[in-house]
């Protein structure tokens, strides 16, 4: 106590009983004042001599009894109050109140969706889990909860649902968070990249969405979900590469268009990657590939540029992400006045000065356009990011460099695992059940059954 009167936030005084004075503790800034004057100062039994007697008919839920220095320690700062007879500071009562302060519930800020539910995750671990509660009423659904961090001590939540979730794949998350050895955990991504099976890899291994109805239904799969306290985001894995580019609105329409939505952004992501070093290596190397009318064009273009196609694109490529950088890192309104005003002045200024072609320039803004099709933040950057080893492979060795850098990048997705199950399923190893939703989708009546990499042990012995 000696030790926490020294924070000015910290409160303690005594409340005279009429054998003995009771002392009162707490952190006046992690406690809601209303419970302390509410439900614990009005049922003391003031008439009592024992601690146990004070506190007997006090409407809290649960009272910690203890006489250990830590525990009462860890408690008060957490928000709990701590009830000792002065005099006898062998035992104390711990009583919760806590202050629940944590912003509403909002609209989805990065997933946001026309069709579907309107509710994201918000700051406080609670909230979440009722968020996820509410949507699977049942006892299958299971919460283990683990404090990580020296400092931060920050709560952990693991959910999966009992008989569906493989119990390896649990038990894996848990012993990986449980051996964390950290100072503090201030958000989901922490964990993520600390428990991943690839660390090195631009590629992320499990999916961060702010959806609770996303997280209740791929529980439902046999997936498990991560929530931090503190992070508005939920992590749920093992992820495939395919999940990636699913986005929540696509059970939310008709079949046939979210297939041809899903065809789109895996298109997109392709032609982000590879049309600019297609480009820079068709210029350097093989003009004999483009038709004459084509080459007439790209010729006009170029005229009077000074510049190599390398270094062209790769000064419009880095404009094109400070332009993105600048627009995230300033407000709302700003942002969007910078990368809209930004993009047209530069791009304007940089043709007319004849720094570089409007055929490159179309090039690389449609390569960023295509990039933001992508529904998960994380994979868009590594998009963003691995675009630049394919320019300068194409510059070296053309259309043969762009080839080489495609078989390194499969090569890796290939041996990159997710709990330990591989990344390109149900792709390879093919999965012909678990089709049925990967590149498109087909209709709810072929969905009823559980993917097989979310069977449990159980399942799958029964079906071998």
């Amino acid at each position: 106590m000696q030790q926490l009167k020294e924070s000015k936030d910290f409160t303690s005084f005594l409340l005279g009983l009429e054998h003995g004075n009771l002392c009162i503790s707490y952190f006046n800034t992690l406690i809601d004042t209303d419970v302390l004057h509410r439900d614990v100062l009005p049922f003391l039994n003031k008439s009592s001599s024992t601690l146990e007697d004070a506190v007997h008919d006090l409407p809290i839920e649960s009272l910690i009894f203890t006489r250990t220095p830590s525990d009462i320690q860890n408690h008060l700062l957490i928000g709990y109050l701590s009830l000792t007879m002065e005099g006898k500071n062998d035992q104390a009562v711990l009583v919760k109140a806590g202050s629940q302060k944590s912003r509403p519930v909002t609209f989805p800020e990065v997933e946001f969706s026309v069709i579907g539910p309107k509710e994201a995750l918000v700051e406080s671990l609670d909230t979440n889990l009722n968020l996820i509660r509410k949507r699977l009423p049942i006892h299958e659904l299971k919460v283990e909860e683990l404090l990580v961090g020296k400092l931060s001590k920050t709560r952990v939540a693991v959910l999966h649902i009992d008989g569906i979730c493989n119990k390896e794949n649990v038990t894996t998350v848990i012993q990986r968070i449980s051996s964390l050895n950290v100072n503090q955990i201030i958000d989901s991504s922490y964990i993520s990249q600390m428990i991943e099976d690839n660390k090195n890899s631009p590629f992320p291994q499990f999916i961060d969405t702010e959806r609770p109805d996303r997280l209740a239904a791929v529980l439902g799969e046999g997936k498990l979900v991560i929530l931090v306290d503190g992070a508005p985001h939920g992590l749920l894995g093992p992820a495939t590469l395919v999940e990636f580019f699913t986005a929540s609105e696509d059970y939310f329409l008709n079949w046939t268009l979210a297939s041809f939505f899903r065809l789109i952004r895996f298109f997109a992501v392709l032609f982000s990657i590879l049309i600019t070093p297609i480009y820079v290596a068709i210029l350097t190397y093989h003009y004999e590939l483009l038709p004459k009318n084509l080459i007439n064009t790209l010729v006009i273009s170029r005229s009077g540029i000074p510049f190599p196609p390398i270094l062209e694109a790769l000064v419009l490529e880095l404009v094109i992400e400070l332009l993105r950088e600048a627009g995230a890192r300033l407000p709302t309104k700003v942002g969007q006045t910078i990368g809209i005003v930004g993009g047209i002045v530069i791009g304007t200024a940089s043709v007319e000065a004849g720094l570089t072609s409007n055929v490159l320039l179309i090039i690389v803004a449609l390569s960023a356009l295509a990039s933001f099709t992508t529904p998960v933040y994380q994979m868009g950057n590594t998009i963003r990011l691995i675009r630049f080893p394919f320019l300068l492979m194409a510059y070296y060795i053309g259309i043969l460099g762009v080839a080489i850098s495609f078989c390194f990048m499969l090569i890796h997705l290939l041996r990159i695992t997710t709990l330990g199950k591989p990344y390109l399923e149900p792709l390879f190893p093919p999965k012909i059940q678990d089709l049925k939703d990967s590149l498109i989708r087909l209709p709810f009546s072929f969905l009823s059954k559980h993917p097989i990499k979310g069977q449990t042990d159980k399942t799958q012995k029964h079906k071998d």
